[in-house]
């Protein structure tokens, strides 16, 4: 019997191959030739050069982000899910491509189906992308009920998010084993720390830069190894012990990669560093303010309870 006829979901070979690869495959040499060194290095980079060649597949319809910029589709909505996701991934302690994956599916079923304008539609569609991702990548996934955490307006049952996760799968046509920009980072942060003394720290460093740009519909415009280069070269800025790369230099990392796409996705996220950097001075500044006054305040009706020091008071004039 041929081997497509044991695959389901009406996939073929070569996109079940596909799909293995974009879930993170791991190349490992043993030995000290450096010709298998080399050899193995040529089939990590043609590997990652075939990702970034379907990355498409796995990303929303190209008009999708022109309808949310003219409210075709609520940018609101879209937001206040995102947000939902992310509280929930760090309630739980999923893993950051969990909560991607979650907004990648929700973003992909948008761009293909319309919703009900009711608010209840658009929090199911959350809750069942988020479903779904945890299945995907976690090993402990929460019951469906406990899912549905962190200020949700509404509760909706299993059976009931059971039906959305067939109808949100039949619409991704079973593809969820999405390409993203988790699956480039490791890669790119090795080619700016060859020796790996500083890699965990970049790709943590990058992560969040990534998890960050999920709540800007501008990224939309860009694929995941663009926003994988991006990200790595913002972590790279950070860090004086490795020398800064240009978005030219990254493009030399793979088959594939776009300096002009790099360049703008790096751009939009420096706005972004520099806006959260300035929205945390700006909160330290409040606080310590905040904090100034109520000692001032504190001192002030302290003062005034009690009553004034002899050394504080005025002696009265000569001759009164």
């Amino acid at each position: 019997m041929p081997d497509d006829a044991y695959l389901f979901c009406a996939e073929d070979a070569a996109a079940a191959f596909f799909d293995a690869a974009a879930g993170g495959a791991s190349w490992t040499t043993t030995g000290d030739d450096d010709d298998e060194c080399c050899s193995a290095a040529e089939e990590e980079s043609a590997s990652i050069a075939e990702l970034i060649g379907g990355e498409a597949e796995y990303s929303p319809r190209p008009d999708y982000p022109d309808r949310l910029r003219s409210r075709s589709i609520d940018p609101a909505a879209r937001a206040e899910s995102v947000a939902w996701i992310l509280k929930v991934q760090e309630y739980y302690g999923f893993l950051p491509l969990t909560a991607y994956l979650a907004v990648n599916y929700m973003d992909r079923f948008l761009s293909l189906h319309r919703l009900p304008e009711d608010g209840w539609a658009m929090q199911l569609l959350a809750v069942t992308c988020l479903s779904l991702a945890a299945k995907m990548e976690e090993t402990l996934v929460p019951s469906l009920l406990d899912l549905q955490v962190e200020g949700t307006r509404y509760v909706f049952e299993p059976r009931t998010i059971g039906r959305m996760e067939l109808l949100v799968l039949t619409g991704l046509n079973w593809r969820l084993r999405s390409v993203t920009p988790f699956t480039f980072i490791d890669f790119f942060a090795c080619k700016v720390d060859p020796g790996g003394r500083h890699t965990g720290c970049l790709i943590a460093r990058a992560t969040k830069v990534i998890l960050a740009a999920m709540h800007d519909i501008e990224f939309l415009d860009h694929c995941p190894s663009s926003m994988a280069a991006a990200a790595v070269l913002c972590a790279t800025g950070g860090m004086p012990s490795l020398e800064s790369v240009s978005p030219g230099a990254a493009v030399s990392w793979c088959i594939g990669l776009a300096e002009e796409g790099i360049s703008s996705c790096y751009q939009l996220m420096q706005q972004l560093v520099i806006g959260n950097v300035q929205r945390r001075v700006a909160t330290t500044a409040a606080v310590n303010l905040w904090c100034s006054d109520e000692v001032l305040s504190s001192h002030s009706c302290s003062s005034s309870s009690s009553p004034p020091s002899p050394k504080r008071r005025k002696r009265s004039p000569p001759g009164t």
